[in-house]
């Protein structure tokens, strides 16, 4: 139609390279563009007939609606880029709170596994022991049913603790800790275990989370002890160096089905592993079960 000299008004082709700018479905969209511009630019000042300004004229409306079609395209793509990557980060905080979810789950699953295993061992133990002797020895059986008692109630506290349900942060007793492993080995001797605890090395100031899994690691051993090893004596060992190194050592028989437990020993693996530590468990070959932990503590941490 140029060529022609009938080209009155250039919309058609400027809608067209505006709608194709603006669009911007592939990478080769300006260039088809520019290239649309240029053969109509040389037609218009090749072809004879066509003055030079209104040639020159209806050029630059061809590049003014191009350049309207790539501005709104751009503005197009900058919205769209701001939408997909406000999705993504929702996305991506909707992922973190299920993964901090799934954490808390699991270390709620963890605490309340060492509470409420240990606590129902020592019942078990002494309800047994209490049952046996009732009739020929009702003092001992009053002992028992008494440790009975302190195991549940302080069970009953510690999962107040854990899930949160008092209401009164006053109320709440700290984390437990080694201040706390007397009276877990208080309960074990009730049930006629002989257990020993021993220090080895320098003492140093430890983490409140260091405290914790060493308590909860010697819980869950000790509970392990009463509910498969039934061993006559269990030896705790708390070493103090560049790393902390717990060891608790039984004379029982249960070596083979400790390893087999579920929950339990793969909630000590993850305590040591969450400090940096590893832990070994198994049966000794003189007999008997031992599990060990080695945490780095102090520049090592």
């Amino acid at each position: 139609m140029i060529a022609l000299g009938v080209w009155a008004v250039p919309l058609q082709l400027g809608v067209a390279l505006y709608t194709l700018m603006s669009l911007r479905e592939r990478r080769t969209d300006r260039t088809i563009g520019a290239a649309a511009i240029l053969v109509v630019a040389i037609t218009v000042f090749s072809v004879g007939g066509i003055d030079f300004g209104p040639g020159a004229a209806r050029v630059v409306f061809l590049i003014a609606a191009a350049l309207l079609g790539d501005s709104i395209g751009s503005r197009r793509a900058y919205v769209r880029e701001i939408e997909e990557k406000a999705d993504r980060l929702e996305r991506e905080r909707e992922s973190e709170m299920q993964r901090a979810g799934a954490e808390e789950q699991s270390r709620i699953a963890r605490e309340l596994h060492d509470i409420v295993a240990h606590a129902l061992s020592v019942i078990v133990v002494q309800a047994g022991a209490a049952d046996d002797v009732f009739d020929a020895d009702p003092l001992q059986a009053r002992t028992a049913i008494r440790a009975i008692d302190a195991a549940a109630r302080s069970a009953l506290a510690d999962l107040r603790r854990v899930l949160g349900l008092l209401q009164d942060p006053a109320d709440y007793n700290p984390q437990p800790g080694f201040e706390q492993l007397d009276g877990l080995i208080d309960q074990v001797r009730a049930t006629g275990i002989n257990v020993s605890l021993e220090y080895e090395g320098a003492p140093q100031p430890l983490s409140a989370a260091v405290q914790l899994s060493v308590f909860r690691i010697v819980q869950e051993a000790l509970t392990n002890s009463l509910k498969h090893g039934a061993p006559e004596h269990v030896t705790i060992r708390i070493c103090y160096g560049e790393t902390l190194e717990i060891e608790i050592r039984d004379d029982g028989t249960g070596g083979a089905d400790q390893d087999t437990g579920g929950k339990g020993l793969v909630g000590m693996r993850e305590r040591a592993a969450l400090l940096g530590g590893v832990l070994t468990a198994g049966p000794i070959p003189e007999g008997g079960y031992r599990v060990a932990t080695r945490i780095p503590i102090g520049n090592q941490a």
